[in-house]
């Protein structure tokens, strides 16, 4: 089997040393002799947990586009899908899914790296939590937090380092590394079944101890009990266990009611009734230029919004019922002139969106589809990041009901979804067989559009990417007007990086101590 080594700088133990935003973490290897300091007491290791909330939303690798959780979003779910336009003919790389096989390249880098440093930090908690001094409640709430997060980070780095389910031959296939101690010697791929059933266990163990403890969370960036069944639905629909993911999504659900109307218009950057997770972005914590926001948010004064707004694809916009309030979410270029060859808007549609959005920065340009959807609190790019809604659980309902040949249950939970949510008072589901199934799909594609979810639905679907140019019906620019399918570009599985390979040949032929 292969052998994998984590690269050593990749553990670390995190911790808040002060309320100023530069010093939210310091990370030291758990080699270090203050790691035990660190969880001498549970109001410490509560501190660690609060590192592990920021991390996701933290700069790496010195570069402005690398920050935490938000790069995942865009640069892997939005910007490879088939719904997400921006007029970048230098991104088409990245865009068109071509870097999955370049080992070298940072894009296949930055989730192994990003998401083994959330997994080596909460290694180090669930190491240390049990000889902390405090109540055993805190104890157990905290090792549960700690396991949420590694459960996380294992099924997002499933669902890109390895094939999808369907492909797996019942996942015999290659899984990714299964590091649970603070040990960085050579450790066997797991396969993919393995992968699962850890991320399974992390959670049914979190889940036991979330509800020993008795404690709640006070801020919705910390993980809880939900956040875990959250996780849990997501997880069960990837692996196509249906039962189980339409089980945990509803749990995952409870207590969190679908929001308002006017809180879907509000902008998405604050906590409505239905955030189960999030990651917090207060105006004293801004992320600056590298933040999710400052690419995505339509008020945002960065130039990757001022200059690339964020647009919907045509095709999926046209397919929106004009009773459905998630339309007006996207600039209508009804009969107004705008460009056939990148989509900017003429100077009468640019003033409509001016008009409607007078939030819109002075400078920015106007394209037709772009969206309102997404918003900044404040500038330049400050906001809450969603990860878990209420709507997620009830479309993975939605699935797990159509594949357990339970369509009444499939129609309910879009009934209640868009119907009695009143996001479209007149819609009410009445399809079956395949059509409930595009539909599903399609109310994800529109429910889910900027939130991350593009790339990975369609991959563990087997679907193809089909994007139309302006010529042919759509709105992308020519070079991203693409079509492949399933078993392409290396059947959408991004390869081990290379600086992982490097690290173990390093590690094995002596010029790298694992001391």
């Amino acid at each position: 089997m292969k052998k994998i080594n984590l690269y050593i700088w990749l553990v670390f133990i995190v911790f808040i040393l002060g309320a100023c935003a530069e010093d939210y973490l310091d990370t030291r290897p758990t080699a270090d002799t203050a790691t035990s300091t660190v969880f001498e007491t549970t109001e410490n290791a509560a501190l660690a947990i609060n590192g592990l909330n920021k991390m996701m939303t933290t700069q790496y690798l010195g570069s402005q586009g690398f920050n935490g959780e938000g790069t995942i979003k865009m640069y892997f779910g939005n910007y490879p899908g088939n719904h997400f336009y921006v007029n970048l003919s230098g991104w088409s790389n990245v865009i068109n899914g071509n870097y999955h096989d370049n080992t070298s390249s940072t894009y296949d880098y930055y989730p192994w790296y990003y998401y083994y440093k959330l997994i080596g930090n909460a290694n180090s908690i669930i190491e240390y939590i049990d000889d902390a001094e405090g109540a055993e409640a805190d104890r157990q709430f905290i090792k549960a937090q700690a396991l949420t997060h590694r459960a996380y980070s294992f099924l997002m780095l499933a669902q890109l380092y390895c094939k999808r389910w369907m492909d797996s031959q019942n996942g015999a296939t290659d899984g990714i590394v299964l590091r649970t101690d603070l040990s960085i010697g050579d450790m066997a791929l797991s396969t993919l079944a393995e992968t699962y059933k850890r991320i399974y266990d992390d959670l049914d163990e979190a889940i036991s101890l979330y509800t020993a403890s008795g404690n709640t969370r006070e801020f919705n960036y910390d993980p809880d009990i939900n956040v875990a069944y959250a996780i849990y639905a997501r997880a069960a629909i990837t692996r196509q266990d249906y039962g189980t993911a339409g089980t945990m999504a509803a749990k995952a659900r409870d207590g969190y009611p679908l929001m308002s109307n006017s809180d879907y218009k509000a902008g998405f950057y604050t906590p409505t009734t239905e955030w189960i997770w999030s990651s917090y972005g207060a105006p004293d914590e801004t992320l600056y230029y590298y933040s999710y926001f400052a690419y995505i948010a339509y008020n945002s004064n960065a130039s990757n919004v001022r200059n690339y707004p964020k647009c919907i694809s045509k095709e999926l916009y046209d397919k929106i019922p004009g009773t459905d309030i998630r339309k007006e979410m996207f600039l209508d270029p009804e009969d107004y002139s705008y460009s056939s060859t990148t989509g900017q808007a003429g100077n009468a549609l640019k003033a409509v969106a001016f008009e409607k959005y007078p939030d819109l920065y002075s400078t920015a340009k106007a394209f037709a589809y772009m969206q309102f959807k997404i918003k900044a609190e404040d500038l330049p790019g400050v906001g809450n990041l969603n990860h878990f809604r209420s709507s997620e659980m009830y479309l993975i309902e939605a699935e797990a009901a159509y594949f357990s040949e339970n369509e009444n249950g499939a129609r309910n939970a879009l009934n209640a979804l868009i119907r009695d949510s009143e996001r479209d008072p007149s819609y009410e589901c009445t399809a079956a067989g395949d059509n409930l199934l595009e539909e599903i799909k399609f109310y994800r594609a529109v429910e889910l559009w900027g939130e991350g979810f593009d790339w990975f639905d369609l991959k563990r679907w087997g679907d193809s990417i089909d994007r139309k140019s302006y010529d042919d019906g759509g709105n992308f620019l020519s070079v991203l007007a693409v079509t492949y399918g399933p078993a392409d570009r290396n059947e959408w599985t991004w390869k081990i990086p290379l600086k992982e390979t490097e690290y173990n040949d390093a590690i094995n032929n002596g010029s790298i101590s694992e001391e």
